[in-house]
């Protein structure tokens, strides 16, 4: 099932598959290394708020809306 980041509960993971945005906002997660493939993890998340994420090891935070824009598929 694909769905936001911003759906997972704590402790869930999930598969990037598609990231939605502008080359901007992509190089910006591309950056951080939330890239299709990686596999994340939510710590915490807000709502309305960030959502702190884990992926290999390093944890961020992410806007809301950040979040919502990144799909993943539920693992």
């Amino acid at each position: 099932m694909i769905v936001p980041l911003s759906s997972l509960k704590p402790g869930e993971r999930g598969i990037v598959v598609n990231i939605q945005g502008g080359p901007g906002f992509r190089n910006r997660l591309l950056g951080m290394g939330i890239t299709p493939g990686a596999i994340v993890q939510v710590i915490e998340a807000y709502n309305p708020g960030p959502v702190i994420v884990n992926i290999s090891g390093t944890r961020f935070a992410v806007g809301w809306g950040m979040a919502s824009r990144i799909l993943v598929r539920k693992l």
